[in-house]
């Protein structure tokens, strides 16, 4: 999917070197529909420049710097060097997670739409999201919620839910607590196995996050939580482990938790 405007003047821009001529190179932009643009010799590299073909090739994928817009004379003029490595390196990234958003976006929706129709979706992922590949992103992670407030019809956002969790990888974070659960009222084991089927959330865990209690020696259980940042994992740890010691004291035992392994095996 491509841009149908004009990019503006200090936007970082992907593009395709189509010719070279001794006053400077022409660029097809890329993420804009019939866009062509303009790197003066000045601004291919720094210093005297002796041959523009020592600097840059045709064919090559390179990062701009849009320096002016004339959409009454279709110009735009660009800058190769005003780019640095991290603006070059982070730019590429993006567009060629945008080009997997396409095709998913093609996975997702494109079966008996037209172009109107396949533009207004991607139009509610990206004003939702801020672009494709994160308003993806974010249905893998938190699935249907992510695509809530939008206009979306419930079988577009089923499909893009399904399609997102079939083919975007997700960094995880993973955190480790631990809990000590004892039991010395009449209750004894069924009370410590309530304590852990309350830890494991009994059901209400967020599909983004997947929690394990595992036992270690006792009366110590391991509470391991895997989600998408540090603060979703932490949450859930902690309010894992308050479960379990609010259900272990409800049979007038004792609970605890704490971060560090505190048995010597496993």
């Amino acid at each position: 999917m491509k841009f149908t405007g004009w990019p503006d003047p200090g936007d970082l821009v992907v593009g395709k070197i189509d010719e070279i001529e001794d006053f400077g190179v022409f660029v097809d932009l890329e993420e804009y529909e019939d866009k062509r643009g303009l790197i003066h010799i000045s601004e291919v590299a720094s210093g005297w420049i002796k041959n523009v073909r020592d600097h840059v090739r045709e064919g090559q994928i390179v990062v701009c710097k849009v320096l002016d817009v004339d959409e009454g004379h279709e110009q735009i003029d660009l800058s190769l060097k005003d780019v640095n490595d991290h603006q070059r390196s982070e730019k590429i990234q993006q567009w060629k997670n945008e080009q997997k958003a396409d095709n998913w976006m093609d996975l997702a929706v494109t079966e008996g739409i037209d172009d109107e129709a396949y533009t207004a979706i991607a139009n509610e992922l990206i004003g939702a999201h801020g672009s494709l590949y994160d308003g993806f992103k974010q249905a893998a992670i938190h699935g249907e919620e992510a695509l809530s407030g939008t206009d979306l019809t419930d079988e577009e956002i089923e499909s893009i839910v399904e399609t997102a969790r079939e083919n975007v990888s997700v960094p995880y974070v993973n955190v480790t607590g631990y809990v000590d659960l004892e039991n010395p009222s009449p209750t004894g084991v069924d009370g410590i196995r309530d304590a852990l089927e309350a830890a494991e959330g009994n059901g209400g865990i967020p599909d983004e996050v997947d929690l394990e209690v595992n036992y270690v020696g006792a009366p110590e259980y391991r509470i391991k939580v895997k989600a998408p940042n540090y603060k979703t994992a932490e949450a859930q740890l902690e309010e894992s482990a308050q479960r379990a010691v609010t259900a272990i004291e409800g049979h007038d035992g004792d609970g605890e938790f704490h971060r560090e392994r505190r048995t010597d095996d496993e």
